[in-house]
């Protein structure tokens, strides 16, 4: 093929490139990429292949899916390589710009689902766009109403006007038109006089009118353009009605307004409004005048124009009292939710004395504490917007501190309900539960609020942020100003502790949200950025207050100012930060933007770290910081001067000094943690014992003769200047921050190596006796390793505790034989092994130590007055000790010393390390549940990702060829990498995000206390035992010596023994379980008591509490144990420090359930159910306690025996089915009653923890969800109408009904959360959520609703505010499914398409039975010829469809239903094609062969379209079916080439057939049961086909006949499929053996193999005919006879000896007799109804007529049937002319008798001479059959009838029981027409069936063809 020339255009470089015409687009650009510099730049999929035109307005983007030759693309073509993302405008009403990035690629249509997506609107399909027109045009239509903010103030005035209009609004829409060019501004604007113009058409509102240029199919288009005139303008009037009255109430606000601009402002809106209402009335009255055309598209196109017009001015008109309305909706929520949190508060404190559960207690103290500081800024929030209520920024204020206020309230309510069962006292407990519910409700309306509030006010976020920056910086003046005047006092409750913590961590959520700003800033989206900057502001206000907290709280001035100097220095620089991106938001793509703002960025962490350093100790420790590094570059020198003492002063004085700076190492550990002081003062000592040391070192290496000993002396120096400056750091950042995780951890590691560093040194440089070295380096590492035992409240490692139990015994046994090395080879003066001995020893010491530390500090916390640590969202040290790595890693790479092993090693690690942060990011990203965190942590993923790749490449580049240019290159790009793992560390340490510490109670400390005594005694003693060790080396004669290092030992040996025995007796959790073993050993016996007092009636009621009240506490304690089951058994498999907290928790809640139980059990009048509750809470109770013994043995161990790890899954289980059964009970019995609390308490906890707790990866598919989501959906929608029915008819069911409600519900809540995760896009996963949470605020309100007429059944008032919230929850149900089915539009989409294929399948059968009786004949003179170029392309454009629809399953959805749709279109005119070259070759031809090729040739288009049915959601399974649609349009292509070829159309249709069989073999052997199954009996005769089938093949390869080998063809593609199919249906009879099933499937694979290897060896005799090759045929004939022999003997085996031989004459017998018996008497009916005839002459009986009868006896019938149905399609016709029948039956009329009159023929041929003049007029006649049917349905869907059930309009009732009535009835009448459907279909089929039974043999086998 030859090469295509392109020129190549990438900015302003123009390359000359060759390809090849077939090169897909998508591999064009990746060529280009590699191969042009200039081209690597961006995200490749940015970036695409434009065709530019002379005209601008004519270029094309190619796509990414077509070949290069599919544009007729020529030599020297110029095509630009340019980027399709492009920044685009959106002006919204109130004057606002969105800038949103969208695809210059795409069409409009595809464009506004991302431009709808990104500003947050979901039915993207009811959108369009339109160009902004010229300034001065603009004026005139839309004045300056867009930015008024005081347009109206009579509110209640215009709600009544917006009702009047039916403005909508909730619903913010684009406006239709045209597409965008260029960086054009477009409007967006809201749909506004739908329904007073359109009419009401359902429940979910109105329809759109028309979008996008054209009209939109639906009823609302058809009821505007084509209504009668008259009500064309009546309903024109109703809306200039409506219009004038806003109109005159505007011009009223007009007189009244004081300001002439306001005033000017009004009238103008008021002129735009009246304009805007004559020009539609002018238009309705055109298209009403006689003689005008209402339909034509003029007349539309101006009636759309002025509609519009006025929508957009009422829109304008109403924005701004939108805008306050939910505003004001907001404040008020906010201050009921304020109201309710301090009542809840005070409702917890009141119940703390009287609760038993401390855990639970001390839960709800510390969430009480967060919401209680949550609750000021909510109220200074609500006094902002009340205050300043025109101000964007007030307004945002509250918006921020009311969503802020959420999450700590539910985590309240939810505590608070936790704690409810365990409080004593009932009037406190019932307090605290109602002021719960109550805080519940108020929380759940202001998220309604707040969300909506959001939407409408969002757009101000980033001018918010910045004026509240600058506000901050204007208050640190202030306070500046304070201190000067000595008038600065810290505020209540501020402490130089407390605010110096805060300093650092709001530093840290500086940090992190200006990461978070900058990511969104880069991807341009204006309302992420915006809520970015809104953070940044919140975490500088929080640093403005901690500042000036510190400066308050100090007494000296120069730390005053310099704190609040610093601080308003970060305020300014993070003010210039957030103006950098308001402007580059609207240029993600400019680098220069993008520079300014890492510069600015920069600017402002340079600021914060000049902050923290303010802080007291802190700038003593960067004192001491920079004296190590002032002191480290005397080692940059050249050379060292020469030592002036001897070798051994040098060497006396460095092991002093190192003695030194490793005690002021671990003085400094011990200050970090207490005063500032004493941070100042070790600080400063380390530094000057830092410098000495360094002296002594440099003296050392002068003593070295030559220059590798001095580098090695300064390397290691180095080593140690390093970890000391690394110490320092850490001692700072703990200081900084007491609380932070790890940051102790990391300060003992940094001391750790200060040790080690000096160990080497020490090692290297000095010169003793053998072994005395390494007892001071194990010295030096016992006094660092010795800190770990102090206090220890901090994990120190990732240790279980039975790890650390191993740990401590393997460490022991080590540590024994050292001891015993160190003695012997001491008393033999053996002393290098005696120091490797120490050196052992010290290393088992120090792991010893540490496990013993990890241990006490899982005794603590494992404590049940403990508090638990919490896990956070990510580990910032695990981020913090990557980004270290991969930047030394990369100072490797850049380094010119390194080699090239060097360079592949540092790669390696690179990789490694920028692999684990992204798996972290993407866990974390589907844990969180902030949707703004979600995003960044998957673009930072993203980037880390892709700068890794590009490095990867330099690095490999580098790697072929090590030269300074690809290092040069690679030096480039390590600095992309380094900074956005830098951006990612600083997001990852926002504290949001950190893990809560531990609060170890005094208790716990006690606990702990025996293993730290035993761990320090015996690391005393160690340190003892080597130091007498020491002398013993030198002097082995010393007896006292020995003694006490025999003492030492036995004193290590005996603490040892302490510290195992300690930690196996405090194992945690082992006391809890047995305290909880004996509580509910105890609850056992109070129910069994019970259960006896009620047997003998003498369980006395009892009194103070009601019945409602007790199954409440029942209800609570029972949802709490339920929570708690799983925690338990996760803490028994292998979390041994959570084990005693839960098993704790869990029993509290045995003893309020119990009593609550027997309480309830009083006050139950039926005995039956009194016992049944007593025995259902014993069984609980049982369950509880088998769970907690195999809890207490599994222990928290994972590595406990298997059968310990299987009683406990099946004790987790029984409990779960227990709590079910009660939980289920007390259900019943509450809704039985009509007690509805639970279940709306169930309501609210569903909804709260869609916003709650993090899950980790979702285990299915969106698909999988949305599938259950959808099902759910509509089970509640068919329970709500269940429910208006019953408020009518039987109110005491309406409990039930509830219950099952709340349960639906329930589950629909739990599908939401992963649904949400897995969803395409983040946008579509909030509004899949948001929705759910608005249907269970709609439930719990029906629910209430419902329990209320429950117990009133006769209030009328009730059972309409139910029946209104049902209407509610109904839409509510819709809007979920609606948003569902936003999310998997490609899916629906291939459903659609899958039904469509099998439409074209059925339709191709039918055409086969007319080609099978060589009926289907040509309408005109055409010939194959005419029509074979058109079946070959459309054959070549499905392949490509294929190939497209295989590359998009895994892209959008909205890529995937193009591909489907775009498929099905092209199968669907493949099929029309093929049967329309079918029909052209005529029946001229009497030959079978003609026929033949007929049906070969549909048979393989029939093929193609079953391969494309076939897809499959899993991509393997998707390609194999491509595969499989690729290679039957492959067979097609070569049928369509040969159908005229005499001489190869029966080697192409037998081809054809092997292809077929193998496919089918394919699909026998998958290991997928059928669908049904079958006898034995249709399997044995089945296996008939096989061998007659076998016996034509043998002929046709003896013969070699063309016409042979076409029925062989076509009858081995029929018996081998029939076969197959058989064999496996009835292989899976449930009846059929294991041993049985497998054998007969074996024997069917190897006859259709046998039978596959027969035809492929006909086809090599058709292709090479020979003697030798047609002798072979009777071996394979024998193997496949061989087969069928074994597959009918298997077919025996199925039968059993309950089926009987259809062969035995007695069953033919039997079988005679009852049919004989049946048509006696049906003739003996049937003799009633006849009439005499004369009798008919008789002749000459022929020989064969017995066969001749029989023959015409099919042909009468087949005649009949044609008959039948022809009567049939006419009374259809006459039926549906008059109204009476549907469109449907007369489709279905007319196919049926086709397939009538193919019966017929097919009859007819089988017997009768095919020239004979009656064979041609019976032709004839069934072609004129078929084309008068299809006249006859053409003729009646002209008819007015169907047009008239189009235009049916739907005239809906304007009160509201006669409209709820209508939607009652309209669903009725839809779920009666589905089971009236599904019985029509089932009643069809068994048609069928028993006429195909009655059908003659020869019509049933030929029609099989």
């Amino acid at each position: 093929m030859v090469a295509l020339s392109l020129k190549i255009s990438i900015g302003n470089v123009v390359k000359t490139m060759q390809f090849e015409p077939s090169t897909m687009v998508y591999d064009a650009c990746r060529i280009i990429r590699e191969r042009v510099p200039e081209a690597q730049m961006g995200q490749p999929s940015d970036f695409g292949l434009f065709l530019s035109d002379e005209d601008p307005k004519k270029g094309i983007w190619l796509e990414a899916g077509k070949a290069l030759d599919y544009y007729m693309l020529r030599n020297g073509d110029t095509m630009e390589y340019k980027k399709k993302q492009r920044p685009l405008k959106i002006r919204m009403l109130d004057g606002t710009v969105k800038t949103v990035m969208v695809d210059d690629s795409k069409t409009v249509t595809d464009m506004l689902m991302t431009i709808c997506a990104r500003i947050g609107i979901t039915n993207h399909d009811e959108y369009s766009l339109v160009r902004e027109m010229m300034e001065e045009k603009k004026e005139e239509i839309t004045g300056t109403l867009k930015k008024d903010k005081t347009l109206l103030r009579d509110e209640k005035k215009m709600e009544k006007l917006k009702q009047k209009l039916h403005t909508d609004d909730e619903c913010t829409d684009l406006l239709c038109a045209g597409g965008t060019r260029g960086g054009a501004s477009l409007h967006c604007g809201q749909r506004v006089g739908k329904r007073a113009l359109w009419g009401e058409v359902g429940p979910g509102g109105s329809r759109p009118m028309w979008c996008a240029g054209g009209r939109c199919p639906g009823l609302a288009d058809r009821q505007l353009f084509l209504w009668p005139p008259g009500e064309m303008v009546r309903q024109a009037r109703i809306l200039a009605q409506a219009t004038s009255d806003l109109v005159n109430a505007i011009k009223a606000d007009a007189e009244g307004e004081t300001d002439l601009e306001n005033s000017r402002k009004l009238l103008s809106a008021a002129k735009m409004l009246a304009d805007a209402t004559a020009k539609m009335v002018e238009a309705a009255k055109v298209c009403s005048t006689p003689g005008a055309h209402p339909d034509s598209e003029e007349q539309q196109q101006r009636l759309r124009e002025a509609a519009e017009g006025l929508r957009i001015a009422t829109n304008a008109a109403a924005q701004n009292a939108i805008k306050k309305k939910l505003v004001h909706k907001l404040e008020h929520t906010a201050k009921q939710a304020a109201a309710s949190a301090t009542q809840t508060i005070a409702a917890a404190q009141h119940a703390a004395a009287s609760n038993k559960n401390p855990a639970a207690q001390q839960q709800l103290v510390q969430s009480c504490k967060v919401v209680a500081d949550q609750i000021p800024m909510l109220v200074q929030g609500v006094r902002g917007s009340q205050s300043q209520p025109d101000s964007p920024s007030a307004q945002l204020a509250l918006i921020a501190a009311s969503q802020n206020f959420l999450q700590p309230g539910g985590k309240m309510v939810a505590a608070a309900k936790a704690t409810v069962p365990t409080i004593a006292d009932q009037a406190s407990a019932m307090q605290l539960s109602q002021c719960a519910k109550n805080l519940a409700a108020a929380l759940a309306e202001l998220r309604t609020a707040a969300q909506k509030a959001q939407e409408t006010c969002g757009p101000l976020e980033i001018d918010s942020a910045l004026s509240m920056v600058q506000s901050l910086e204007r208050d640190l003046q202030e306070a500046k100003a304070a201190a000067r005047d000595g008038k600065l006092k810290p505020l209540p409750g501020e402490t130089m502790e407390k605010c110096a913590q805060d300093l650092g961590n709001s530093t840290k959520a500086v940090s992190s949200a200006i990461a978070q700003l900058l990511g969104e800033v880069a991807q341009g989206n204006e309302n992420y950025t915006g809520i970015a900057a809104r953070d940044v502001a919140q975490a500088l206000r929080s640093l403005s207050q901690a500042a000036r907290g510190v400066a308050a709280n100090t007494s000296d001035p120069q730390v005053q100012n310099a704190m609040l100097e610093c601080a308003g220095d970060v305020m300014d620089k993070a003010g210039n930060l957030i103006e950098e991106a308001r402007k580059g938001v609207g240029k993600p793509g400019d680098p220069e933007s993008q520079q300014r703002l890492a510069q600015v960025a920069k600017a402002v962490s340079q600021a914060l770290n000049r902050c923290v350093n303010c802080l007291p100790g802190q700038r003593d420790v960067d004192a001491a910081i920079r004296t190590v590094s002032e002191a480290s570059k005397k080692l940059l020198a050249e050379s060292l001067p020469p030592s002036t003492k001897s070798f051994q002063e040098a060497q006396s004085q460095l092991n002093q000094a190192a003695a030194g700076l490793n005690q002021s190492a671990n003085e400094l550990v011990q200050a970090s943690r207490g005063t500032p002081q004493d941070l100042a003062k070790s600080s400063g000592k380390f530094g000057q014992d830092f410098n000495e040391f360094l002296e002594a070192g440099v003296e050392m290496a002068g003593q070295s003769p030559n220059k590798e000993g001095q580098a090695q002396v300064v390397s290691n120096l180095k080593s140690i200047s390093m970890s000391s400056s690394k110490l320092l750091l850490a001692a700072k950042a703990l200081s900084a921050d007491p609380s932070a995780p790890n940051l102790k951890n990391q300060l003992a590691a940094a001391a750790r190596a200060v040790t080690d560093s000096i160990n080497q040194l020490i090692t290297m440089c000095t010169q003793q006796a053998p072994g005395q070295k390494e007892c001071d380096n194990a010295l030096r590492e016992l006094e660092t390793v010795r800190e770990l035992l102090e206090n220890p409240t901090q994990a120190v490692n990732d240790m279980s505790y039975f790890n650390c139990l191993d740990s401590v015994m393997e460490n022991s046994k080590v540590l024994g034989e050292a001891m015993a090395g160190i003695s012997q080879h001491a008393k033999n003066s053996k002393l290098p092994e005696f120091g490797e001995s120490i050196s052992t020893a010290s290393k088992a010491l120090c792991g010893f130590t540490e496990a013993a530390a990890q241990a006490a500090y899982l005794v603590a916390v494992s404590d049940p007055n403990s508090q638990a640590g919490q896990q956070g969202l990510v580990d910032p040290t695990q981020f913090a000790r990557a980004n270290q790595a991969i930047q030394m890693a990369c100072q490797n790479l850049v380094d010119p010393a390194c080699t090239q092993s060097q360079v592949l090693s540092a790669a390696t690690i690179v990789a490694k390390h920028t692999s684990a942060l992204c798996n972290t990011c993407r866990l974390a990203s589907s844990r969180t549940a902030n949707p703004v965190a979600k995003r960044q942590f998957v673009q930072s993923a993203k980037e880390v990702a892709n700068s890794t790749a590009n490095l990867v490449k330099t690095i490999k580049a580098l790697d072929g060829a090590f030269n300074e240019d690809n290092r040069e290159r690679c030096r480039a790009a390590t600095a992309p990498l380094i900074e956005a793992v830098d951006n990612l560390t600083a997001f990852a340490s926002n504290p949001e995000f950190a893990t809560i510490p531990a609060q170890i109670s005094p208790e716990g400390h006690r606990a702990m206390e025996p293993i730290i005594t035993s761990a320090k005694t015996m690391l005393e003693s160690s340190a003892g035992l080597i130091q007498t060790a020491r002398s013993l080396a030198v002097n082995p004669k010393d007896p006292p010596k020995w003694s006490v290092l025999a003492g030492h030992s036995r004193t290590v040996s005996d603490s040892i023994k302490k510290l195992i025995t300690n930690m196996r007796d405090k194992a945690p959790g082992q006391r809890e379980c047995d305290e909880a073993i004996e509580v509910l050993n105890k609850c056992m016996r109070d129910v069994d008591q019970a259960s006896l007092a009620a047997i003998s009636q003498q369980l006395a009621p009892r009194e103070g509490i009601s019945q409602e009240a007790l199954h409440n506490q029942m209800i609570t304690a029972v949802q709490e144990i339920s929570n708690l089951i799983e925690p338990v058994a996760s803490a028994a498999r292998a979390e041994a420090s959570q084990l005693g907290h839960k098993v704790s928790q869990m029993a509290q809640y045995f003893e309020p359930l119990i009593l609550a139980a027997v309480g309830a059990a009083s006050k139950t009048l039926n005995s039956q159910q009194q016992m049944n509750l007593l025995d259902q809470t014993k069984t609980l109770s049982e369950s509880a306690l088998q769970m907690l013994y195999t809890a207490k043995e599994a222990g928290g161990n994972p590595k406990v025996p298997a059968h310990t790890q299987e009683a406990l899954e099946e004790a987790v289980q029984m409990m779960k089915e227990a709590v079910e059964d009660l939980t289920t009970t007390l259900n019943e019995a509450a809704s039985a009653a009509g007690v509805v609390g639970g279940m709306v308490d169930s309501i609210t906890q569903a909804i709260n923890q869609l916003d709650e707790g993090p899950m980790g990866e979702p285990d299915g598919t969106f698909v999988d969800y949305q599938t259950t989501m959808v099902k759910t959906a509509k089970a509640i929608a068919v329970t709500v109408q269940e429910m208006v029915t019953k408020s009518t008819t039987n109110p005491d069911e309406l409990g039930t009904l509830a219950n099952q409600l709340t349960s639906d519900y329930g589950q629909l809540a739990l599908q939401a959360k992963p649904a949400a995760i897995t969803a395409e896009n983040d946008e579509i996963g909030s509004h899949i959520k948001n929705r759910v949470q608005e249907l269970g605020h709609g439930c719990a309100a029906l629910v209430t609703k419902a329990g209320a007429l429950q117990c009133s059944p006769s209030d009328a008032y009730t059972k309409k505010e139910l029946i209104e919230c049902a209407r509610k929850v109904s839409e509510k149900v819709s809007h979920v499914l609606a948003a569902l089915q936003a999310g998997n539009r490609g899916t629906q989409a291939c459903i659609t398409a899958a039904s469509a294929v099998s439409g074209i399948i059925a339709d191709l059968d039918t055409t086969i039975m007319f080609a099978t009786a060589g009926t289907l004949n040509r309408e005109n003179a055409e010939t194959f010829a005419d029509h074979r170029e058109g079946i070959l392309k459309t054959a070549k454009a499905l392949v490509e469809d294929t190939k497209v629809l295989v590359q998009n399953a895994t892209a959008s959805q909205e890529k995937l239903a193009q591909a489907a749709q775009s498929s099905v279109a092209t199968i669907t005119r493949l099929a029309e094609v093929v049967k329309l070259g079918a029909a052209s070759l005529g029946s001229e031809d009497p030959e079978t062969q003609v026929r033949w090729g007929w049906v070969v040739l549909i048979n393989a288009v029939k093929d193609a379209a079953a391969g494309k049915a076939g897809d499959d959601p899993s991509v393997y399974q998707l390609k194999n079916s491509a595969k499989v649609m690729v290679t039957n349009v492959t067979s097609l292509l070569k049928t369509v080439k040969a159908v005229e070829d005499e001489a190869t159309k029966g080697t192409r249709a037998l081809e054809a057939t092997i292809e077929h069989i193998r496919q089918e073999l394919a699909v026998f052997c998958a290991q997928v049961p059928p669908a049904k199954t079958s006898t034995p009996e249709d399997f044995i005769r089945m296996t008939k086909g096989i061998t007659m089938a076998t016996a034509k093949a043998v002929a046709a390869g003896n013969s070699c006949r063309q016409e042979d080998v076409i029925a062989t063809a076509n009858l081995s593609r029929r018996a081998i499929a029939d076969m197959l199919r058989s064999c496996k249906e009835a292989a899976y009879h449930p009846e059929v053996s294991a041993d049985v099933r497998l054998r007969a499937l074996r024997y069917g694979k190897e006859c259709a193999s046998g039978y596959l290897e027969l035809l492929e060896h006909v086809l090599v005799i058709l292709q090479k005919p020979s003697h030798e090759l047609k002798q072979q045929l009777t071996g394979y004939s024998k193997r496949v006879a061989g087969s069928v022999t074994e597959l009918i003997q298997a077919a025996e085996a199925m039968k059993g000896t309950e089926w009987v031989d259809p062969e035995d004459p007695t069953v033919i017998a039997e079988n005679e007799l009852l049919g004989a018996a049946a048509a006696i008497e049906a003739a003996a009916k049937k003799l009633e109804q006849l009439k005499p005839r004369a009798k008919p002459k008789v002749g000459a009986i022929p020989a064969n007529a017995v066969d001749d009868g029989q023959w015409s006896q099919g042909l009468i019938s087949a005649a009949r049937m044609v008959a039948a149905a022809t009567n049939n399609l006419c009374e259809a016709a006459n039926a549906a002319v008059q109204g009476h029948a549907s469109e449907e039956k007369l489709i279905s009329s007319a196919k049926q008798v086709a397939a009538s009159t193919a019966q017929l023929l097919v009859a007819c041929k089988v017997k009768a001479d095919q020239d004979s003049e009656a064979m041609r007029r019976l032709q004839a006649a069934g072609n004129a059959v078929k084309r008068a049917s299809d006249h006859l349905v053409k003729a009646a869907q002209k008819a007015a009838a169907f047009q008239d059930q189009e235009n049916e309009t739907v005239v809906v009732k304007e009160k509201m029981v006669g409209g709820i009535a209508q939607i009652i009835a309209a669903q009725e009448e839809m779920l009666r027409k589905e089971r009236e459907l599904e019985e029509a279909r089932k009643k069809l089929a068994m048609i069928r069936q028993q006429q195909y039974k009655f059908l003659p043999s020869e019509l049933r086998d030929e029609g099989q063809n």
